[in-house]
């Protein structure tokens, strides 16, 4: 049976790598890219698979949009199946130059998201009695550094909220996970310095950082049919870091 599986974040490298993953592995699924800006290469992506893969424009931030989103999947395909909780971003500073709007502004998009999407992809999985749940959290959310009380904070409460909510849904055949990656290919500031990757690569053990396609192999198999008994699981994804 085909499933709907809403990606959020899908423009960024991660988002990217998932939704392919997900088009090549299960041929028959619908992917849904949930993005609201620079849409380039999502819609390149899009086009690559146009019999099953589509953009959705989606503000994160916005329960309404959320809502709406889930009823438009259902209408296209068939009741949303899979949410992919990507979308999110960083705004580092130190806690005592920290502007309240920099604070708000990283919860609203790191957590306060994931609460309006798991909140709107519960009443169509409720009604199905199935679904799966995956929540990119950070290593941040485990190992926090200086400079991101804000993201660090948004994100070990993803983790609290992936916790809980497994419990809430199990009986129901929903599965919740989150997954903390740590850095990955493409998805890190492009103002640092070769010289700046080079030491955080020598802090690895595995000398690299992941390649997206590493991670979005985690994150479908939790999606999957066959990962029906891990719920509540925070899988961390660091070439060994921690």
């Amino acid at each position: 049976m085909s499933r709907s599986i809403l990606i959020t974040g899908a423009n960024g490298a991660l988002g990217l790598a998932i939704t392919e993953f997900f088009l090549t592995r299960e041929p028959s699924c619908r992917v849904f890219m949930g993005v609201r800006e620079r849409r380039d290469r999502a819609e390149a992506l899009a086009a690559k698979y146009s019999d099953r893969a589509e953009l959705i424009t989606l503000e994160v931030t916005s329960p309404d949009e959320w809502k709406a989103a889930v009823a438009e999947i259902a209408s296209k395909a068939s009741p949303l199946e899979v949410l992919i909780n990507n979308a999110g971003f960083h705004e580092d500073s130190l806690l005592a130059n920290m502007a309240q709007d920099q604070w708000f502004r990283v919860l609203d998009a790191n957590l306060n998201a994931v609460f309006h999407g798991c909140q709107a992809a519960l009443s169509a999985m409720m009604r199905e009695r199935r679904g799966r749940i995956v929540n990119i959290a950070s290593l941040s959310a485990i190992s926090s550094p200086a400079g991101q009380t804000n993201y660090s904070a948004a994100k070990s409460g993803v983790i609290g909220l992936t916790q809980s909510l497994a419990k809430e849904s199990a009986r129901m055949g929903i599965t919740v996970n989150a997954v903390c990656p740590g850095y990955i290919e493409g998805g890190l500031p492009a103002d640092w310095t070769p010289e700046h990757l080079k030491a955080l690569k020598m802090q690895l053990p595995m000398r690299r950082f992941a390649r997206p396609e590493e991670i979005a192999a985690a994150v479908f198999f939790l999606a999957s049919p066959e990962a029906s008994y891990i719920t509540g699981s925070t899988l961390k994804i660091d070439g060994g870091l921690l």
